[in-house]
């Protein structure tokens, strides 16, 4: 990146610096063929800071620049992927650098809006817009008898909300911190990034505690040859669908990669009884019932 630019703008006056620093540092980036792992690193160090201090317009231009790179800094992708849609969108619809599981998780955190977005990716997955498809359908469903089932009829403002609660920051959970004062036990929040993390054996031990078994067990239904007993287990600790199905595609991927499989892991889960999937559950561990309220809401 050139020093002249960023000389020229410490000499003007203190309005709009912030800004400026900030659309000539994405500036500069973007101009760069094939940007080094320092200067990916630079461009982190040099823009999160201001990100807070920018206006939305800088943010969006942003966003829009950054999307038509194959090498994005990954600090300043995450924090304006999260972004309102209306700063986010070009980062959702054309950047390359976002992986599929990115964007499930995106999906959740936010609903509809990202979804809608999402959903216009070229080249999308099947499985990622088959899942946009039956939020969207869901949520412009009727409100229907109350007998007929929650899943079935849920108002669409019902939606939102759940949609809104499901992947909040751990700051701001209240499911964290309703988990925190359940004697330890991991909220979902904990259990979403340690599928993210990709590593397993941190998984295995935070799914031990949130479903009451211990490591081997827990090894088993990760290492399974299918991921019903881990789809159950989900089940049984109040999981919602779109949690569940975050969870159950970050441990085993290969089963999500075509337009089928999301519904038919949305219909299995959702037909499976709360109380047989606890019954089974608590047989594999007896006596633990009592831990597993920790994630319900």
């Amino acid at each position: 990146m050139s020093s002249s630019v960023f000389r020229q703008i410490a000499q003007g006056g203190e309005g709009g610096k912030a800004e400026r620093l900030f659309r000539a540092a994405v500036s500069a980036f973007c101009s760069l063929p094939r940007p080094s792992r320092s200067e990916i690193v630079q461009l982190d160090d040099l823009t999160l800071p201001l990100l807070d201090c920018v206006p939305a317009d800088a943010r969006r231009f942003a966003a829009a620049a950054l999307s038509e790179c194959e090498s994005v800094p990954p600090g300043l992708l995450r924090r304006l992927a999260n972004e309102p849609v209306e700063i986010s969108e070009p980062l959702l619809v054309r950047s390359r650098a976002l992986r599929d599981i990115d964007l499930i998780a995106l999906i959740g955190r936010h609903g509809l809006p990202h979804a809608r977005a999402i959903a216009r990716r070229p080249g999308l997955n099947p499985a990622i817009a088959d899942l946009v498809r039956a939020l969207i359908a869901h949520a412009d469903k009727p409100k229907q008898d109350e007998a007929a089932g929650r899943r079935k009829g849920m108002a669409e403002e019902a939606v939102r909300e759940r949609l809104r609660e499901m992947m909040r920051a751990t700051d701001g959970d209240e499911k964290a911190a309703s988990a925190d004062q359940n004697a330890g036990e991991p909220s979902y929040d904990e259990l979403r990034r340690a599928a993210l993390s990709g590593d397993a054996s941190r998984l295995r031990t935070v799914l031990a505690k949130a479903l009451g078994l211990d490591h081997e067990q827990a090894r088993r239904l990760l290492t399974a040859s299918s991921y019903l007993d881990l789809m159950t287990g989900l089940r049984a600790i109040g999981l919602e669908t779109e949690q569940a199905f975050l969870l159950t595609a970050a441990a085993f991927p290969a089963y999500f990669g075509h337009s089928q499989a999301v519904r038919l892991f949305v219909e299995r889960f959702e037909r499976m009884e709360p109380g047989a999937a606890q019954a089974f559950l608590q047989r594999r561990s007896p006596g633990d019932a009592a831990r597993r309220n920790a994630l319900r809401a």
